[in-house]
């Protein structure tokens, strides 16, 4: 084996002794303060880490900020009361064995703490080493295990209403995904922190127990061994074993009391930035309180009896630690005086003061404001949220996320639906009422107040929510108020769908359909179309309510057409016959044949020779009364279809398609042009209606 892998290896053992050896160790080294029996003068050096552990715990849970800043103390707690329970067997083995030898027989630090305790009165030890325990195990312990089991029992009944929160934060823009999911993990270590000291607390209280039994049996057990083992007289039997008694429990209850209060320090903190020096400083600066309490204490020390010189020492004290805080809270005042002109000299504007506004937003008026609060049941969020992944599934992108904010000079129950900064759609609901909708045929009239679904404008009754099954049962169609406007927005987007996709999404789409064709992208952008171009094409097709989900079908169709031309709207036409079949499914819904209106012959071949007239990208001049009737005829017969129950399709030649469809898209917005060549072969048609300007209504086909 050469040299540099000896050297690798050593390394990898190095690394690995220093970061994964560290815990191992520990547990080895108390199983063996359990097993084996310890010199005294190792038992001294341990007593002392222990010691020493205690007081680092409790001083950085005083300086910790949060707990979580401290989310090693359960562990930490465990093995610390594992230690001190295997020190206090180790030592019982000593002073069992050898504590006839004399009273450094289990070390130093076990004889010095029993000597400065009892100082000659082993009755006043015991009394002493007694209180200390109740004490720890009473008062800080017991009161410690309550705090904890409250704490963790709220933080898991509040867990729900917090991911909700930051859920609303996410959906309303206040928040980015990465911070949520910060928030998430802080929520759920909360959680597990306060569960595990909920338990944790349980390992103080067992030691403080194990603590006063592992007294008794030191003592029980080293009288009868000093009398039956080794004969020696009762007093100095009572003297060596009540001292290394009492010093072997004082060495661990020290330890002991310091982790108890540490764990009550931890779970008593209320989470703030600052630590709890910086709280106490800043909270008992009250001089109020210390001129009232020096008063106080002043009138007690005038009292005959009472010892004059420290009530009124004490008082004195007090007033000036008032009027010290006071003087310094008037030069803090006049200093922030000072320079308050400085502070608030007007900077120079840059880039940051602009506001930019938001892509999709919701302006609730402030009697909405409970829809959107989840603690309050709101279901608002948690609605536009659906709508945003029911939008992104059907159109093929990401639709950008909706901020929600309230506006204070909307009426309280109105709302606004913006997008680019511009109001697109007004509205009104009522919070803690539902809607009831009349679909078109119902049997029976609801008390209410009579309006307009916002959505589509069917009418509607705002009912009491305890006529819903009435309301249900009659035929109506019954939804709450954060339903209706969900269902409002989702109309909306859907209908400016073009007006949500720009070249940053449209570059989204491409880098995804680069991971799976990345020919196809790398020979269409930017070698023969710039993404400019693209967007536009993905536009045009989300105007006609076109989905472009099917981007590799769309990349195919612009690759082949983008040697004939870069114009978007020629690219749009090119393009959607490769869609054809994606166009169709959508208009079928459950059918099989595809029920169509054409036009009469003379009146197609009427507006191929205007567009023909009007040359390229021109718009043909229909004569008014020509148009009226044209438009009208086409209304007519779309509202008859749709009242058989399809969709209302017009099929036309391909020339005339695109001017046709953009002239009818606001005059009959229910209405679906397509030319021949987006139909399948194989899709089976039937053609409904014949569509004739001249006579000014639809002729039937049979």
């Amino acid at each position: 084996m050469s040299i540099a892998t000896l050297s690798t290896i050593r390394q990898g053992l190095s690394q690995y002794e220093r970061s994964g050896l560290a815990i191992p160790g520990l547990v080895l080294v108390i199983m063996a303060m359990l097993i084996l029996p310890l010199p005294a003068l190792l038992l001294d050096v341990l007593f002392t880490f222990n010691l020493l552990v205690g007081l680092v715990v409790i001083m950085i849970a005083i300086n910790t900020k949060k707990p979580l800043e401290f989310s090693v103390f359960p562990s930490v707690l465990l093995f610390a009361t594992m230690m001190r329970l295997a020190l206090n067997v180790a030592s019982t083995r000593v002073v069992l064995v050898h504590g006839h030898e004399g009273h450094e027989a289990a070390g130093q630090v076990i004889a010095a703490f029993g000597e400065f305790v009892i100082s000659g009165n082993y009755v006043v030890g015991v009394i002493i080493f007694v209180i200390l325990t109740i004490v720890n195990f009473v008062v800080v312990t017991k009161g410690a295990s309550r705090v904890s089991e409250v704490n963790a029992r709220f933080t898991l009944d509040a867990m729900p209403g917090k991911q909700m929160a930051i859920d609303a934060d996410l959906n309303a823009g206040v928040i980015d995904q990465d911070t949520a999911r910060r928030r998430r993990e802080e929520l759920s270590q909360e959680s597990d922190f306060f569960g595990s000291m909920d338990g944790a607390s349980k390992f103080v209280s067992g030691d403080a127990i194990a603590g006063v039994l592992i007294l008794l049996i030191n003592l029980v057990g080293g009288l009868a061994i000093g009398l039956g083992q080794h004969g020696m007289p009762l007093g100095e039997v009572t003297r060596l074993y009540v001292l290394l008694t009492i010093g072997d429990g004082l060495v661990a209850q020290i330890p002991a009391l310091f982790l108890s209060l540490a764990t009550a320090i931890i779970v008593t903190r209320v989470t703030t930035a600052e630590s709890m020096t910086e709280q106490a400083v800043s909270q008992f600066s009250n001089p109020s309180a210390l001129f009232i309490a020096a008063g106080i204490l002043g009138v007690l020390g005038l009292v005959p009896g009472m010892p004059h010189a420290v009530f009124l020492f004490l008082g004195a004290a007090a007033a000036g630690i008032g009027l010290w805080l006071v003087e310094r809270s008037s030069r803090a005042k006049v200093a922030s005086e000072t320079t308050a002109p400085t502070t608030e000299a007007p900077k120079e504007l840059d880039w940051d003061d602009v506001e930019s506004v938001d892509l999709i937003g919701l302006e609730i008026g402030y009697g909405l404001i409970p829809l959107v609060n989840p603690e309050t049941g709101g279901q608002l969020m948690t609605r536009v949220k659906g709508v945003r992944k029911k939008l992104s599934s059907e159109l093929g992108f990401l639709v950008s996320p909706v901020r929600i904010r309230d506006v204070l000079s909307l009426e309280p129950d109105a709302y606004n639906i913006v997008l680019n900064g511009v109001v697109r759609a007004r509205g009104t609901v009522k919070a803690g009422r539902e809607l009831a909708i009349n679909p078109g045929s119902v049997y029976g009239k609801l008390e209410g107040v009579a309006t307009r679904e916002p959505a589509f404008g069917l009418e509607a009754v705002w009912i009491d929510p305890t006529q819903r099954d009435i309301a249900r049962t009659l035929g109506y169609t019954v939804v709450d108020a954060a339903t209706a406007i969900a269902t409002h927005m989702n109309k909306v987007l859907r209908d400016n769908a073009s007006d949500l996709l720009s070249h940053d999404e449209t570059q989204k789409l491409l880098d995804k359909l680069a991971t799976r064709h990345p020919k196809l992208v790398e020979e269409l952008v930017p070698g023969k179309l710039p993404l400019g171009v693209i967007t536009r094409v993905l536009q045009s097709l989300l105007t006609e309510a076109v989905p472009i989900r099917d981007m590799r079908s769309i990349a195919e169709a612009l690759l082949e057409s983008a040697a004939r031309t870069q114009d978007p709207d020629t690219l749009t036409t090119l393009v959607r016959p490769k869609l054809g079949r994606l166009i169709v499914q959508n208009l079928l819904e459950n059918a099989e044949t595809l029920q169509v209106m054409t036009l009469a012959p003379q009146m197609e071949q009427l507006l191929h020779t205007l567009l023909q007239q009007s040359g390229p990208g021109g718009q043909p001049v229909l004569e008014p009364g020509m148009a009226d009737s044209l438009f009208g005829a086409l209304r007519d017969s779309a509202r008859q279809v749709e009242d058989s129950g399809v969709a209302a399709v017009l099929v036309v030649s391909p020339a005339i398609r695109p001017w046709l469809s953009q002239a009818t898209r606001h005059r009959i917005p229910d209405l679906t042009v397509l030319s021949y060549s987006e139909i399948p072969d194989d899709q089976a048609v039937k053609v409904v209606f014949t569509v004739d300007a001249e006579s000014k209504s639809p002729r039937a086909v049979a």
